[in-house]
């Protein structure tokens, strides 16, 4: 028994080793959204390409980032290990070290990405030299462009389709403390520009403030948010268990005695599994033409800034959740209120639920951290999935 302990405890540290080496590298490449990604990239293919019997950068489209898509394996189905690797900004935080150095302290990993998903990937990294011949496929399909939309997820989901893996399960990696998130809201982000009419502020009747309009619509948005929960439209399983509907930016005007011609605001809709983005914006459009009619003179313009970020359903899982549930005993499902990219593989038809290492209470702050138990488990599980999904030849 001592002896199979001692084996067991090398065979542990051998791993955290292979997945330290493997995290330390994604996080040295600073893969801030919206920057070159390229090196990062390369660096990926070349590691997963003695393993996969497909490799295919999908290129970048429009606002979409590039993207990859690695098959191990041969066949159809199978599991997919889906997420991205795009981090958010660290300018402005007040980091105790470089946030693209991967730092060890107190049985914790610290650096930019580390939970939010570096670590996830770092994982599936580590044991893919360690995996048998599969007789079902395993996929890693991997977006660098989360952070400011999703934008490329709907795309590797198509591609996903087009190389077979209907049927196959996706595991999106995002931090759940590895708990099985089942269900997410849905979001878009819109930008409103109201346009006025100028006037000298003696004579306001003269003109048509396009603050005074902004105030009233950002109000009439609020009081959107507040019909939908008196009429019933809520989820009590998320912590805001109603569409949320928040203005997070506003400016406008150009002095104080001028009626402003001008007000821009940015706002959000985070709309429940079972309600659509559409439903609700067309109640806001009612109270813009409303404000267009009280205002002579006035205009408003409301466009999406960022497609919309299918929500999670929590249906159509039921398979997938038993497998994971199985190798993940003290689990509980969880619903949770922001955005990933989990909605649009739901969307193409495939079994999809999100649980990875780390909180998401750490994601985006200043040190960053993801404690190393967290990783072991998550490789642990990992691997019996795989096993249990994929097998061997």
């Amino acid at each position: 028994m001592i002896k199979f302990s001692f084996r067991a405890l090398k065979a542990q540290e051998q791993e955290m080793t292979e997945i330290r080496e493997r995290l330390a590298r994604l996080v040295a490449f600073p893969s801030v959204s919206g920057s070159d990604m390229g090196a990062m990239l390369d660096w990926l293919t070349a590691e997963v390409a003695p393993y996969a019997s497909l490799c295919q950068r999908l290129p970048a489209d429009g606002c979409d980032a590039e993207a990859l898509l690695v098959r191990v394996g041969e066949g159809e189905g199978g599991l997919v290990l889906a997420g991205h690797l795009d981090v958010v900004p660290v300018a402005g935080q007040p980091w105790t070290g470089d946030p693209f150095t991967l730092r060890a302290a107190d049985g914790r990993y610290y650096g930019r990405g580390v939970c939010d998903m570096k670590g996830f990937f770092a994982c599936a990294l580590a044991l893919l030299p360690k995996l048998p011949p599969l007789r079902a496929p395993l996929w890693l399909a991997i977006s660098c462009d989360e952070e400011i939309g999703c934008l490329s997820a709907p795309r590797l989901a198509h591609a996903l389709r087009e190389h077979g893996a209907d049927g196959a399960y996706v595991w999106v990696g995002e931090p759940t403390l590895l708990q099985p998130v089942v269900a997410q809201k849905g979001i878009t982000n819109l930008r409103t520009v109201v346009h006025g009419r100028a006037a000298h502020s003696s004579q306001v009747g003269q003109g048509a403030s396009a603050i005074h309009a902004a105030a009233r619509l950002v109000a009439a948005i609020e009081d959107v948010m507040r019909e939908l929960q008196d009429e019933g439209q809520l989820d009590p399983h998320f912590d805001v268990p109603h569409a949320s509907l928040h203005v997070g930016k506003i400016s406008g005007g150009s002095a104080i005695n001028i009626v402003a011609d001008r007000c821009q605001f940015d706002w959000e809709i985070r709309h429940l599994p079972h309600e659509t983005f559409a439903a609700i914006r067309a109640r806001v459009a009612s109270a813009e033409r409303a404000l267009e009619a009280q205002y002579p003179g006035l205009r408003i313009e409301t466009t999406p800034t960022t497609a919309t970020v299918a929500a999670l359903q929590d249906a159509d899982n039921a398979d997938w959740l038993a497998l994971l549930g199985a190798h993940l005993p003290d689990a509980t499902r969880q619903y949770v209120a922001y955005a990933t990219e989990a909605g649009a593989y739901q969307q193409a038809g495939m079994q999809t639920l999100i649980c990875g290492p780390g909180s998401i209470r750490q994601a985006h702050q200043a040190d960053e951290w993801i404690e190393t138990a967290q990783l072991s488990q998550c490789a642990r599980v990992m691997q019996a999935v795989i096993a249990a999904r994929c097998g061997g030849a």
